[in-house]
Order: structure tokens, then C-alpha cells, then sequence
């Protein structure tokens, strides 16, 4: 591994650590991420953690560019992934239905399978959370059996209930909030993902990991969940 740094801002920089997307690279991203947290300190603004690469946003006022890079350069000098440190696991609640997820009778006729095959493949391991983005708290995770890969809708959809649980190429995610969206949906969960009030606001972060649980609607119901059919016009 030979990190890159490229400017994305006069007070920003991306450490390119990794090329291609893999579920192995996220022990050492955890591991940059520390390293470049403790040496900008306060100093630092920001630092956004993805698949292959860590976002550093530094403070322009006290740190000059070449000053800035001169600690990412130290920071990640030797970097050795700590066997010790992990993100949490989740167990998140899934009610798996067409009515509200439209391709799983589509993900389950292309394969020939069952409907009840398709929730067991999703439900069967756990996934890496690679990166948030697009929406607070929207966890991308990966990743999916090959035979679950779907690429996105070719039109995406006015408005994704919150909580939808989908699948666009080999990544799986659920919607934190409603909006627009593109992925193939296959379920609901009643799981609050993002919440103001919460530390750190976003359920999921970085290095957890995700394992879904198939639930019947009563539970879901009990759990809060929202059972409204999706429109699919929307």
C-alpha cells in the first residue's frame, strides 16, 4: 500500500490508500482514520473515511497546505492495522414483502427462486459498511452474493420510503429518510438511522458491520415500522 494525496480543496485533501473496492481494506482505513484524527488534532475539520480513500479538511488558518500533507505523510508512516479495533455489529429488523419491496418477486423470478430464497441469501451474512453518504446516516454496505446484484433502476423512483432495504449492483443499504432513489428495493425496516439527538447522528458508521434479520409484519408493526405500500408511480 503506497497512499496518494490529491488536493480536493485549498483546505482539503484525499489520501488515496487503495484502488479497488474490498471488504480488506477497512481495518486499514480505520487505522488511517485514527492516525490522521490524533495528528491534525484540533486542527482538523473534517475527515470522511470511504472505500479507498480518507478525506482530510483541515483548518487553513492554522495549518498551511504543505504543512497539512507533511502530517498525513508522518501520520501514516509504518501504519499497521490494530487487531484490536473494530466498529460495532448491528442486527437490523427487515420485513421482507412486494408491497414494499417491489424486486423481490424480480430478484426471485430472474434466479429462479423462491421469494423466501432471496430474503435468506440477503439475511445470510454480515455486510461491511464501506462509506455514508448521499443522504445523513445512508450507510453503503457490501457486499452482496453475486446472484443478488442488480444494477440501479433505470429511472429512479420520485420518492423511496424511509426505511427501504435495497440493492443496487453488490452494495445493500437502507433508506434513512424518504427521497428519491434508484435502488432495488426488497423490503422495510423499522429502525431509526438517522436521528439528530443520537451521538454522532447516524446509527451506522464506517467498519460496523450490518447483519438483516428477516421479521413477520406483526413484529415489524411492533417495532414501529410503517407498512404503507410503496407507490410505484412515484
Amino acid at each position: 500500500m503506497k497512499p496518494r494525496i490529491e488536493v480536493v480543496a485549498i483546505d482539503c485533501l484525499m489520501v488515496r490508500l487503495f484502488d479497488t473496492i474490498d471488504e480488506a481494506n477497512m481495518p486499514w482505513m480505520l487505522a488511517a482514520s485514527q492516525r490522521l484524527r490524533a495528528a491534525f488534532g484540533q486542527q482538523l475539520i473534517d475527515l470522511v473515511p470511504s472505500y479507498t480513500t480518507v478525506m482530510v479538511q483541515f483548518d487553513l488558518l492554522a495549518l498551511s497546505p504543505g504543512e497539512a500533507r507533511a502530517r498525513i505523510a508522518s501520520a501514516l508512516t509504518d501504519l499497521q492495522v490494530d487487531s484490536t479495533a473494530a466498529g460495532q455489529r448491528h442486527e437490523i429488523a427487515v420485513w421482507y414483502d412486494p408491497s414494499v419491496g417491489p424486486e423481490l418477486a424480480l430478484l426471485a423470478q430472474r434466479n429462479g427462486w423462491t421469494q423466501t430464497q432471496v430474503i435468506r441469501h440477503h439475511c445470510e451474512r454480515d455486510y461491511q459498511v464501506f462509506a455514508l453518504g448521499f443522504a445523513p446516516g445512508f450507510a453503503f454496505m457490501g457486499l452482496v452474493d453475486e446472484r443478488l446484484a442488480m444494477p440501479r433502476l433505470a429511472t429512479p423512483r420520485k420518492r423511496v420510503a424511509a426505511g427501504s432495504v435495497g440493492i443496487a449492483e453488490r452494495q445493500t443499504a437502507a433508506y434513512p429518510a424518504a427521497s428519491p432513489g434508484g435502488w432495488n428495493l426488497l423490503g422495510r425496516t423499522p429502525s431509526t438511522l438517522f436521528d439528530r439527538e443520537r451521538d454522532g447522528y447516524s446509527l451506522l458508521q464506517p467498519g460496523d458491520r450490518v447483519r438483516f434479520v428477516a421479521v413477520e409484519r406483526s413484529t415489524f408493526l411492533n417495532l414501529g415500522g410503517d407498512d404503507t405500500p410503496l407507490e410505484l408511480s412515484a
